[in-house]
């Protein structure tokens, strides 16, 4: 079985995200950052605001338009109706991205298991998943630099490869065209300050490396010229506000990302572990390559740690070259940990896959002591994922009891993969709101009156809704009764402004999936909807 996966690591790598994200790709409700993608998505297609990108008919150029036209295709397709169609494109990037950083792998180490364990690593770390829905931009400004990195990379060993250049800079392109200069900042930037250190440019790959760049801001940055240009007033204002933030806006103190390596998830001690040079420097099978790795990574961190703004999905681009380096210490124990006389290592392994082992063990005691109340209806979800993490759980111990680490290490991916799979459904036992009221069902049932928004209308109120939500300040004085969407407990504000108007309070719409006073718990997932009648 383990000969044949590691046979097709490629296909490996593809099929263990499509079968690990897929079948609850719609379980998690909408984060805000994905609605403000969805609606500009939409307003794409509807509008026809392909380039002149809006959100709930605002201008909105805050990011550029490629992940949204991306969204807009699929979205398209189920008329907007669908979460997975808009979710999936973000799930392929998850695959491309793991492709890809095997494809590099291999040419730094020439390993074809190494590269493979690089890639599981990434693939399978916490906040490669999580961005994809917390920030739906970024995973593709990371993912084509990544492509772009590795095309760099042949170009500099590669002489006669001239092709990669033009590719090389459209990828870079790609990724500026997606979440701007991000990319180039956290992951690009510390790629060619580590691999010049390491390896030396040569004076032709400075020449190359200054066409690619120069040429990837040409094919990124026209969609920010033709927005300046077009409507430069708006562009201005948010280009103002936007720099800003950086430094006034989240500001977190320097040290703010040094747990970077937790947002690896299951990797965290491995990855740790990994960071510390004066022990692993005499144990990789590849010292110069780990050189290169570890400082990718301590540069990008460093560089982050400078910017004021500071927030945790900021830390995304990291996990790509920090899986690389987690990828020399599970090596290194596969290698070597059943012939090892090392106490730290011993104790190291054990505590850590032990430790996961253990997770898989007690799930169905820890879910059905804090679950207990809530499993009614999921109890054939809850028995699954209790077989499944118990068993896994059980074979790791059993193999390390053995000190077969590679089958350790796949079988942590295995549990990785059903802890989503089989236990992420069961997040629908606790969405026990009884007075979850979504907000489609007004402009599905009630378009006898035009609605109107008053104060802050959440984007994943508007994005529910389903169509723009104009505002209360477009109201024709010629409008006799009307429908006012309110931000949540403003009536007096709404009695003060609409004198002249009779204000029926019709219902509140709730999108929280928690009851109120559980954690998470938002009032602006919450809305009120009068209507309004000329007196």
């Amino acid at each position: 079985m383990i000969s044949t996966i590691e046979k097709y690591p490629k296909l490996c790598i593809s099929v263990l995200v499509l079968l690990m994200l897929l079948p609850n790709l719609e379980v998690l409700n909408v984060t805000i950052m994905e609605a403000r993608n969805f609606i500009t998505a939409r307003e794409m297609v509807h509008d026809g605001n392909w380039l002149m990108t809006t959100m709930n008919g605002e201008p909105r150029y805050q990011k550029p338009p490629l992940p949204t036209w991306i969204a807009a295709l699929f979205g398209y397709t189920s008329g907007f109706k669908s979460v997975f169609l808009l979710r999936l494109p973000s799930i392929l990037m998850i695959i491309l991205t793991g492709i890809i950083t095997y494809l590099l792998s291999i040419k730094l180490l020439e390993n074809k298991l190494h590269a493979f364990i690089n890639a599981l690593i990434l693939v399978t770390s916490f906040y490669i998943i999580g961005i994809t829905i917390e920030a739906p931009w970024d995973i593709y400004s990371h993912g084509f630099m990544v492509i772009g990195i590795y095309l760099l990379y042949l170009l500099f060993n590669k002489n006669q490869k001239i092709k990669h250049s033009p590719l090389a800079a459209i990828f870079i392109g790609l990724s500026f065209l997606s979440k701007g200069p991000v990319s180039f900042y956290a992951l690009l930037l510390p790629f060619l300050i580590s691999y010049g250190l390491i390896y030396k440019f040569k004076k032709s790959d400075i020449l190359r490396l200054f066409l690619v760049i120069i040429s990837s801001i040409l094919i990124g940055g026209w969609w920010y010229l033709y927005v300046r240009i077009a409507d430069p007033d708006s562009f201005l204002e948010i280009a103002k506000k936007e720099t800003g933030n950086w430094s006034s806006y989240n500001v977190r103190p320097f040290y703010y990302y040094w747990s970077f390596f937790t947002q690896s998830g299951l990797w965290t001690i491995p990855a740790f572990l990994s960071l510390l040079y004066p022990y692993l420097k005499d144990r990789v099978s590849n010292l110069k390559v780990y050189q290169f790795s570890i400082l990718w990574v301590l540069i990008a961190i460093v560089l982050l740690s400078l910017i004021p703004e500071k927030k945790s999905r900021y830390l995304m681009p990291v996990l790509i070259p920090l899986a690389i380096n987690t990828g020399f210490y599970i090596e290194y124990i596969i290698r070597e940990f059943k012939y090892s006389k090392d106490n730290f290592l011993t104790v190291s392994v054990y505590f850590n896959f032990g430790l996961i082992a253990l997770i898989g063990i007690v799930f169905p005691l820890f879910t059905h002591y804090f679950l207990k109340e809530d499993l009614s209806g999921f109890w054939l979800n809850y028995i699954i994922a209790s077989i499944c993490l118990f068993v896994t759980g059980i074979f790791m111990l059993v193999f390390l009891r053995k000190k077969e680490i590679k089958k350790v290490v796949y079988s942590s991916v295995l549990l990785f993969g059903l802890i989503i799979v089989t236990g992420l459904p069961l997040i629908n036992s606790i969405k026990k709101n009884d007075k979850y009221l979504s907000i489609s069902k007004l402009s599905e049932n009630l378009q006898e009156v035009e609605i109107y928004g008053f104060g802050y209308i959440s984007p994943e109120i508007i994005w529910d809704y389903g169509q723009k939500i104009a505002s209360y300040q477009e109201i024709n004085d010629t409008v006799e009764t009307l429908g006012l969407l309110s931000e949540f407990n403003k009536k007096e504000k709404i009695l003060s402004t609409f004198k002249d108007y009779e204000i029926n309070y019709q219902s509140t719409f709730d999108l929280n999936p928690m009851k109120e006073g559980q954690k998470n718990y938002k009032d602006r997932l919450k809305t009120d909807y009068y209507i309004l009648t000329k007196k």
